[in-house]
């Protein structure tokens, strides 16, 4: 019996953000500064969702940090992810963003920040999530 094994795209991980939130691009651009390892940071804008088992929305609500196998991290996690890929301190930092109690304070954070970055310095009106219905 042969079995399929899913593809997914070349990069062997892939950080995903709101290409249209100032806020998520800064943080962004300062991934790209400190990331060491190999890792595509990419508006979802500008990239194939599908691919990823994402939708626009799944975008637009968190940031997504894909591994090479596929294994997705959302909002903190995936914030926690990237740092590890920065090296030195924030390793440590990124990997305390997994562990509780710790992760339950990240993730708390990462709520509030998403929910209100509108309002966060050199935000932009697209920065707004749309409401919930």
């Amino acid at each position: 019996m042969k079995t399929t094994k899913r593809t997914w795209p070349v990069a062997p991980a892939v950080l995903i953000f709101d290409g249209d939130c100032s806020v998520c691009t800064s943080c962004a651009n300062w991934a790209r500064r400190h990331v060491k390892g190999a890792v595509e940071i990419a508006p979802s804008q500008r990239i194939n969702l599908a691919a990823y088992g994402l939708t626009p929305e799944d975008a637009k609500a968190a940031a997504w940090w894909i591994g090479p196998a596929g294994r997705r991290y959302r909002g903190h996690a995936a914030v926690g992810r990237t740092l590890r890929d920065c090296g030195g301190w924030w390793r440590l930092a990124g990997w305390l963003f997994s562990v509780p109690p710790v992760s339950w304070g990240a993730a708390l954070v990462y709520i509030v920040v998403a929910r209100y970055r509108h309002h966060l310095p050199g935000a932009t009106p697209a920065c707004r999530l749309p409401a919930s219905n």
